[in-house]
């Protein structure tokens, strides 16, 4: 049977909803596939759902061939296994957590890792049983600050995760090269554009992780990728160490005041004009070390403060920074900071002498100092000398300061070369889509997942996780297939195969649209009709146009002389063809 406009449960919008911002997410409001139900949660309405099922059946078909087999676990979830990875504080206030009549914790699942461990381990027990890789499409819930775009983040989400479990680390191998096989064949029958990056593991942990980004100006994500064929999500680049220079010879340092200089931009100005250079070029941002105070809040929520010392034309990235020093938060250090910390003066932070203390200035030794891996010895810099309005110049590491580690949260900028030398950057943004990691036993040491390998010996299994933004890639496809009129689905994921107009008020125009939706129905093809008496055939061509059904039939007026108008809302073309040639071409 036709999806029939006539009694479908559907309300198209002909202005775009106040409440969305981005292009895609406003057309599926309009074109009522989904609505707002609250911050970040929405309800699936019809044809969303057949687009979402759709993405779903070639999930399935594509796990199938891979050899996962699907399972389906509760998104309510007891406390004990988050708590024995040490996630349910890791989470933070990510975690929807509640509590039954019993007083009892649970949460709403964000991800499924512990139970999938812990499921294997209640059934396996021997290698025999093994390798093994099971999936499931499941909501998913994490309390974002800030839900935006639509489906793109919001608080409830349907995800599909897969795992595999191995014995070997070279069956781990195996499998995850499987599943990511199986992600291209996914993302290419779904008709979406995509770009495999080297990833940072995050709060998931594990050896390697590789995220699937669709690149698109909304992205949150932004990745980097050269000409020789490196790419990576910005959080994951390793920025290319400099070779160290010599020591002997550098000039001594020499403390200078610098009144009026708390900014990168004010201190370069200065410096050109009261300090000359030995080579005689002139000072840059690039020669001075900026030191930047950041407040870390471990999921226990304790504060801590740390000192970043990297070049002043850099700035902090933070999402590189949030990776870095994952699984606290992190936020520029704020005024209660620095008044419980008066050893830093704002603005004039030098690094930290023998790792003790700031040039010798008492009351900063439990603050760590990192250094940017660019900072090698025998580079000389203008620093702050941890008074208020002086400077100390040609300060050299390796000789007059260190650091307590290295730490690599500066920005990546364009031109910045690949760490593997295969040429300079470009910088893109995209939107993650899917993402593979090797967990190794983290999940499984902790759960206790072992089994008997052949020599009867017990051996903790290794693990891998594979996951794909169902409801995501909804609106990703959106964002991606559409024009000022509306959406244009792929047809591997279009709420039906033909979209048939019967426009006009003649009882034979419907007679004979409801004849070609029998006949493309007899071969297979899934239709909807727009059966419609009382609306005028432009209300029917907008909202064909605006639910984006790529195949439309138009049965109106031509009929009068055996034609109906084919239209084709790719490429726009509408062409009236004979009844007979129309169903010949949609076959």
């Amino acid at each position: 049977m036709p999806i029939r406009l006539s009694n479908l449960f559907l309300r198209t919008l002909r202005e775009d909803p106040a409440n969305a911002d981005v292009a895609g997410h406003k057309l599926l409001l309009r074109a009522g596939y989904i609505r707002s139900a609250g911050a970040g949660l929405y309800t699936w309405l019809p044809l969303g759902l057949a687009v979402k099922a759709k993405i779903e059946q070639v999930i399935r078909e594509e796990m199938a061939n891979a050899g996962a087999q699907e399972v389906f676990f509760p998104a309510l979830l007891p406390r004990e296994p988050f708590e024995a990875t040490g996630r349910w504080t890791e989470y933070g206030d990510n975690l929807f957590r509640l509590q039954d009549r019993k007083k009892g914790d649970y949460l709403l699942a964000p991800t499924h890792e512990e139970m999938f461990t812990l499921l294997v381990k209640d059934l396996y027990s021997s290698y025999k049983d093994l390798p093994l890789c099971i999936y499931q499409i499941q909501n998913k819930y994490r309390d974002e600050a800030r839900p935006r775009a639509g489906l793109l983040r919001g608080r409830e989400f349907v995800m599909k995760d897969a795992y595999s479990f191995d014995v070997t680390d070279e069956g781990l191998r195996t499998a995850y090269q499987a599943q990511r096989d199986a992600y291209e064949r996914i993302f290419t029958r779904l008709g979406v554009d995509y770009v495999i990056v080297k990833a940072d593991a995050g709060a998931m942990g594990g050896s390697a992780s590789e995220e699937f980004l669709s690149p698109s100006p909304i992205g949150e994500d932004t990745f980097v990728r050269s000409p020789g064929g490196y790419a990576a999500n910005v959080e994951a680049v390793a920025t290319v160490v400099p070779e160290a220079l010599p020591i002997e010879g550098q000039p001594v340092a020499v403390v200078h005041a610098s009144p009026n200089t708390p900014t990168i931009n004010a201190l370069v100005e200065l410096a050109n004009a009261q300090v000359k250079r030995a080579d005689g070029r002139q000072w840059a941002a690039a020669d001075t070390l900026k030191n930047v105070v950041l407040a870390l809040t471990s999921p226990e929520g304790k504060r801590s403060l740390v000192v970043v010392g990297l070049p002043g034309d850099r700035e902090v990235d933070a999402k590189r920074a949030e990776a870095a020093f994952s699984p606290s938060d992190v936020e520029p250090a704020n005024e209660e900071d620095f008044a419980k910390n008066p050893a830093l003066v704002k603005g004039y932070i030098g690094p930290v002498k023998n790792g003790e203390a700031v040039l010798g200035l008492e009351g900063t030794s439990k603050i760590r100092y990192l250094l940017d891996p660019r900072v090698v010895d025998g580079t000389a810099w203008i620093t702050g000398a941890n008074e208020s309005e002086k400077h100390v110049f040609d300060l050299v590491k390796g000789r007059d300061f260190e650091a307590d580690a290295i730490v690599d949260i500066a920005e990546v900028r364009a031109g910045d070369q690949a760490p593997d030398g295969s040429g300079a950057l470009e910088l893109a943004r995209g939107i993650e889509i899917g993402h593979v990691f090797q967990l190794g036993r983290k999940y499984a040491e902790a759960l206790g997942l072992k089994v008997l390998d052949e020599n009867g010996k017990l051996v903790t299994v290794t693990m891998g996780s594979y996951g794909i933004g169902v409801t995501r890639m909804v609106a990703v496809l959106a964002e991606a297939n559409r024009d000022e009129k509306g959406l244009i689905w792929p047809e591997a994921v279009s709420p039906a195969d033909v979209y048939v107009v019967a426009a006009g008020k003649d009882e034979a125009v419907y007679q004979a649209a409801e004849k070609i939706v029998a006949e493309l129905e007899a071969k297979g093809k899934t239709v909807i009709l727009d059966d419609r008496v009382k609306v005028s055939p432009g209300v029917k061509f907008g909202d064909a146009e605006l639910i984006g059904v790529p195949n439309i039939v138009i049965v109106g007026k031509g009929l009068e002389n055996g034609e109906v108008d084919l239209w084709n809302r790719r490429s726009g073309e509408r062409r009236p063809v004979k009844l007979e040639s129309a169903l010949a071409e949609l076959l």
